[in-house]
């Protein structure tokens, strides 16, 4: 297995793939970029980007590939007339897909000699290549510290696991908490427009500082049993979260937008029977 990484292959080239690409050009890599659909690449050859024909030429011409596509099936697709070629080479999948996927992927790729890493990518294509991206990885720990040095230019790579499924499973977890974050403040922006409040003084002064002080208590008091703590005194909560679901309903607020709502409730009323 190559130890150097000095020409990098992308498959695929949404926005992230370009941001990936990008990201891999300032750190001064050789990229060879590959995309299904052509005319995506013009701004990276014109920083000296090589675009290949197929994904054959891309493989065969990196060091590492790196492969980020819309799904699991194009990345099957995408492969499978190419896995020959893989055969020793070390491979590097951060499409989104399930963990159940990734492992099945991985168990693939492996029978066929690859060396493989599955990922997750905490960052949108803007923040690509700065301190505040992060990308999880998961799978082999001696292939992970072998491409971590030149992955970092993509954002600070962060090892997971050895079971290759670890990426996927934390990714979607991680984007859970995320929607779960913006269906609240939807919710509540939703809220103060249908009674006619002033939106951005909301956001600004009362949504943006409370959401901020709360979110590590969230995050810390995040918990997987049946159990609510007493201090949370979930009988209260209920009664809480029962009364803004009333002032939703009569503000004409979008039953949909209260999901997250309902999901606290039902858990506070668990709470509450158990004790």
């Amino acid at each position: 297995m190559k130890t150097q990484y000095e020409r990098i292959s992308i498959l695929g080239l949404g926005a992230m793939g370009r941001a990936l690409a990008s990201a891999l050009l300032d750190s001064g890599r050789e990229v060879t970029v590959w995309n299904r659909t052509p005319g995506k690449a013009g701004e990276l050859v014109a920083r000296g980007a090589r675009v290949a024909s197929s994904p054959e030429e891309a493989i065969n011409v990196g060091d590492l590939t790196v492969v980020c596509l819309l799904d699991d099936a194009s990345v099957r697709a995408t492969l499978a007339p190419a896995v020959r070629e893989l055969g020793g080479g070390t491979l590097v999948n951060l499409t989104s897909g399930s963990v159940r996927q990734a492992r099945e992927l991985a168990r693939w790729l492996t029978g066929h000699g690859v060396h493989f890493l599955a990922g997750g990518i905490m960052a949108v294509p803007a923040t690509v290549g700065t301190q505040g991206a992060f990308v999880l990885y998961s799978g082999a720990r001696d292939v992970f510290d072998r491409v971590a040095p030149v992955l970092g230019s993509i954002g600070r790579s962060h090892w997971v696991g050895e079971d290759p499924g670890f990426a996927a499973l934390y990714d979607m977890a991680a984007l859970s908490g995320m929607y779960g974050l913006g269906a609240g403040a939807d919710h509540a922006v939703a809220l103060v427009h249908a009674e006619g409040g002033d939106v951005e003084t909301f956001r600004q002064e009362v949504l943006q500082p409370w959401m901020e002080q709360m979110l590590p208590i969230t995050v810390a008091g995040a918990d997987a049993s049946e159990t609510v703590p007493d201090e949370y005194n979930p009988a209260m909560q209920a009664t809480g979260l029962e009364n803004i679901l009333s002032a939703s309903g009569e503000a004409g607020v979008p039953a949909h937008l209260a999901g997250h709502l309902r999901a606290s409730l039902w858990r506070m009323r668990r709470a509450v029977d158990a004790s």
